[in-house]
């Protein structure tokens, strides 16, 4: 991969329907047969968390093959604070160029820009093993818990990165989903029903069943 290849840009309207497909295509019976979050994302423009100025995609040769998305969000800290901060995704890179480097330049870029926003910290569902490269940490580590979350359940899925060094220092909360980010499943496959039939399969490590 050569930085050279690609741009990134925000997204247009005229975009959409492309970026769904592509996120499909990158979610296809990853966490779950089939997958939801072309759905997600189709909901999520139209939230009032939704952060349009930081909605990227990438091309390379002229086609969309990566895009990434923020959404405004919540600490409620233990103090009866309210501490704005900021998650993102889904994002995702077409399948055949996965593993190549372009999803790191991406997230890296969308990183960069979120922070020029003046974003204190993002806070996100994801892999350290990958986001570790960018500077993603265990959510634990900032003193930040995952709503929902039984005490001795797993956390290490729960990921945070501050944008401005410290933001969080003195802070101890929990973190709020945007509720845009719950869909329903009978609404998902009426969406679904409108691209091209794919197979849906149970494969192992498929977080959903």
């Amino acid at each position: 991969m050569n930085k050279n290849d690609y741009t990134i840009r925000l997204e247009k309207t005229e975009d959409y329907r492309v970026v769904e497909n592509l996120v499909r295509e990158a979610f296809w019976n990853v966490y779950r047969p089939g997958c939801s979050e072309h759905y997600v994302i189709h909901v999520l423009r139209d939230d009032p968390a939704f952060m349009k100025e930081l909605d990227f995609v990438m091309e390379l040769d002229g086609k969309l093959i990566g895009q990434n998305m923020f959404m405004r969000t919540v600490i409620v800290a233990d103090d009866g604070r309210v501490i704005p901060a900021a998650t993102m995704g889904p994002i995702g890179i077409i399948p055949e160029l996965k593993r190549k480097g372009y999803g790191k330049a991406l997230l890296d870029y969308s990183l960069e820009k979120a922070a020029e926003m003046d974003l204190g910290a993002v806070l996100f569902e994801g892999n350290i093993d990958f986001y570790g490269k960018s500077g993603f940490s265990y959510a634990r580590e900032f003193g930040i818990r995952y709503h929902d979350l039984p005490e001795d359940a797993d956390d290490s899925f729960f990921l945070c990165k501050e944008l401005k060094p410290g933001y969080l220092d003195g802070v101890t909360g929990v973190y709020q989903t945007p509720q845009g980010y719950y869909v329903k499943d009978e609404d998902v496959e009426k969406f679904d029903r409108s691209f091209p039939p794919k197979e849906k399969l149970k494969l192992p490590g498929q977080i959903f069943g």
